[in-house]
């Protein structure tokens, strides 16, 4: 299970330029659209154990500031959920989740293309490859 966010439809699908170092500050709708990506790639390419990107929503903790509309107990309850339940619908893989709900994701983290692109960056940076 990886920890998403909406910001990630903000995102821009490209590896050029990426600082995988973290020399230079990065894009965090980038970064999560990396992760959600890279959580739809793992469901393509193994199907088990199930792999699913969750958005808790933009909750009241010291990142989300005070003011977050969403509801900090909601946060939580998807991943729990998902990792507990033997609901048909909790059972499957290469999902984006919010709020217990299937969503549709930005359009790169479907595309195999895309999501080759960022495990052979990933392979590249690290020396591990999937």
């Amino acid at each position: 299970m990886y920890v998403s966010s909406g910001s990630h439809y903000a995102g821009r699908p490209t590896l050029a330029g990426v600082d995988w170092q973290g020399r230079t500050p990065g894009s965090y709708a980038d970064s999560k659209l990396f992760v959600t990506a890279l959580s739809a790639a793992l469901a393509r390419m193994y199907p088990e154990p199930l792999s699913n990107a969750v958005d808790p929503g933009w909750v009241p903790t010291k990142m989300g500031g005070p003011g977050a509309p969403d509801d900090l107990d909601l946060g939580h309850q998807t991943q729990e959920w998902l990792a507990t339940s033997d609901q048909a619908q909790a059972l499957t893989s290469g999902g984006y989740w919010y709020h217990r709900q299937r969503q549709q994701p930005h359009q790169a983290v479907n595309d195999p293309a895309f999501q080759d692109r960022l495990l052979h960056a990933l392979a590249e940076e690290t020396g591990v490859t999937l």
